[in-house]
């Protein structure tokens, strides 16, 4: 069964693919040159994204083309290389220069999520003190996910705003007048001087008021959080190490991103590999 569709993972791969190294098919130091043949990462490719969307094991999803350690060994690989972050900004370069960015309009919310396997987890206050982890995230105005903070699901979101707001400077030029939606969690003097400081607008819901989700433009990241936690393996993470779930997520934000801008793009752009029907 197939992870995503093949007009979504295409794409995807064609560039994955242009951002790794060349390899040899066998390894030059061999005397011979008869040893097994180095495994396609077209292979490992389509492992993480099973991976990345069924949430399973690592050897369950192992079988005769791949075992669960050349899964986990070439994942590392690609880690150290920064394909899955570069991956992601190639997309959300992509969507910028076709659809364009709204980001003049922030977002900015925290959502918590299962993390059995520890690593940057915490208690969760939500599900009767179990491991968790929270994640700040930040979109633009129609919900394209820009960046995040992982932290552990004790910590109070309000503290994350700051290293999540950094995440703007990895974007480039930005607009002068920039508003960022919060929620009422972040309802302070500290956020509003925070805010100021950095030369944002900032649209906080206030406490004990009331209202609509729909009021404000935060519900574009509240849609957001539900993009991913479609992908099993971030909705209950069971990694231990920070590069390894941030590489998840990277890969996750770069399948919303590229999604989206196919079908938005369906119905005013053509293409070779169009599909037949709107996505």
């Amino acid at each position: 069964m197939p992870a995503l569709p093949s007009w979504l993972t295409e794409p995807l791969w064609d560039q994955f693919a242009a951002l790794l190294p060349e390899r040899p098919v066998y390894h030059p130091d061999h005397p011979l040159g008869c040893h097994r043949q180095r495994i396609s990462d077209r292979i490992i490719f389509d492992k993480l994204l099973q991976l990345l969307r069924f949430g399973c094991s690592y050897e369950a999803i192992a079988d005769t083309t791949c075992s669960a350690t050349t899964i986990r060994n070439r994942r590392d690989e690609w880690i150290r290389l920064g394909v899955f972050a570069r991956l992601k900004q190639i997309a959300l370069e992509s969507y910028d220069r076709i659809l364009g960015l709204v980001l003049d309009q922030i977002a900015v919310d925290g959502a918590i999520t299962k993390a059995p396997g520890g690593g940057v987890a915490g208690r969760s206050p939500v599900d009767r003190g179990k491991q968790g982890l929270k994640r700040s995230d930040m979109t633009d105005g129609y919900g394209i996910p820009l960046g995040r903070v992982l932290a552990g699901a004790n910590r109070h979101d309000s503290p994350l705003l700051a290293p999540t707001l950094d995440r703007l400077h990895d974007l480039g030029p930005l607009p002068e007048d920039i508003t960022v939606h919060l929620d009422a969690g972040y309802d302070s003097d500290t956020t509003r001087a925070l805010l100021y400081e950095r030369g944002l607008h900032g649209r906080i819901a206030h406490r004990g008021e009331k209202a609509p989700i729909q009021a404000s433009q935060r519900w574009y990241a509240e849609r957001t959080h539900a993009w991913q936690n479609a992908f099993h393996r971030i909705a209950r993470c069971y990694e231990r190490q920070v590069n390894v779930i941030d590489a998840f997520f990277h890969l996750a934000d770069t399948i919303i991103t590229v999604r989206s801008l196919i079908r938005r793009a369906w119905t005013t752009y053509r293409w070779d590999e169009r599909p037949n029907r709107r996505p």
